[in-house]
């Protein structure tokens, strides 16, 4: 059945989470945007009470992934509500967006879904068409992409296509904390298979029911994501690798670091943090300068590695007058130990 543009427009922007303001449009908006018997006929609510009464109902729900289910079903239909929320109420609704609710909602993906599209799903069968999938998607003008291909979600292990939470729930982050725009945001979610038995064989699982690929198929599909991305969205779009596996994630960025704008967050990101930690906590100790200290890493993962070159890098490189004269770039080095895996000498590129 053919409708007029006119005649659905206004059904279409209160279903798009960007634009709708729910009982917040006034009576000039409802009359311009063809919103006319669309919503209740009374005053307009505030976004402030709008953002009191859903508060209310999020701190009647039961458990913490009812609470996520509660926030994120907001975020699907008015993203200014949503982001009102977090914004205003941080300390209370980010666990509920991201960490630590975030795990056992990857681990029930496939069961919550709640069937409004968000963000991008490529798989192996999208192989040769990457970019036709990055033109479906609404927003056009990108500047972050997020992307997993759900190997190693947190703590979890592989969670496969239900590992789309967490770069759903990173932007939101990055929207919330760091001010970019929605508009500007793009989780992805990459999927080759996956090695969890239990979701292979559960009949709810959204994803590929086959063994994981590590074939040279999936650095073909992971090339096109790049260069389909860069010629879209041009050569400065932030491609951030999010929560894959030890086996992919050194060798990828190692890969792209130098043709891309992009970083690996698990071992770039914590790594950051943590050495702005050390610089900060200096003061506190008897030793001035980062390479007066010895530094044990128990394990070799992603980001006990990342840690331990940034620290070492730092180190010996110097990170210049602003840092402050504590942290003399002498070339000496600091001692970095890690305890871990028999790789970790070759992953770590000690000066």
């Amino acid at each position: 059945v053919a409708h007029s543009q006119s005649a659905t427009s206004g059904y279409q922007l209160m279903r798009y989470p960007l634009l709708n303001k729910g009982m917040s449009f006034t009576a000039e908006e409802r009359e311009k945007l063809n919103l006319r018997g669309l919503l209740p006929a009374g005053e307009p609510i505030s976004l402030k009470v709008r953002v009191d009464t859903s508060m209310k109902q999020l701190r009647k729900k039961a458990t913490p992934l009812d609470k996520y289910i509660h926030m994120h079903t907001i975020q699907d239909s008015d993203e200014n509500l949503f982001y009102a929320m977090l914004v205003g109420h941080t300390q209370e609704t980010m666990p509920f967006v991201y960490t630590p609710t975030v795990g056992q909602a990857c681990q029930e993906w496939s069961h919550i879904y709640r069937h409004t599209p968000r963000g991008l799903y490529i798989s192996l069968k999208d192989k040769g068409h990457i970019r036709e999938a990055l033109d479906n998607y609404p927003n056009q003008d990108i500047d972050v992409i997020v992307f997993t291909d759900g190997e190693r979600i947190l703590g979890l292990g592989d969670q496969g296509a239900n590992g789309m939470g967490i770069p759903i729930g990173k932007l939101a982050l990055y929207t919330a904390c760091a001010g970019i725009h929605p508009a500007k945001c793009l989780p992805v979610h990459i999927d080759v298979g996956t090695n969890r038995q239990e979701l292979l064989e559960d009949p709810a699982y959204m994803g590929l029911k086959q063994p994981r690929d590590r074939s040279e198929a999936y650095d073909l599909l992971i090339e096109e994501f790049f260069e389909q991305c860069q010629a879209k969205y041009g050569p400065n779009v932030l491609l951030q690798f999010e929560d894959f596996g030890n086996q992919n994630a050194f060798r990828l960025l190692e890969r792209y670091r130098q043709r891309a704008n992009c970083f690996n967050d698990d071992i770039q990101g914590t790594a950051a943090v943590v050495l702005a930690g050390l610089i900060a906590s200096l003061p506190l100790t008897n030793k001035q300068n980062l390479d007066q200290h010895t530094y044990l890493f128990y394990g070799a993962g992603e980001a006990g590695l990342g840690i331990a070159e940034l620290c070492n890098n730092v180190v010996s490189v110097g990170v210049g007058d602003s840092a402050a004269d504590q942290m003399h770039n002498r070339g000496s080095q600091a001692a970095v130990l890690v305890c871990g895996f028999e790789r970790t000498a070759k992953q770590l590129s000690l000066r």
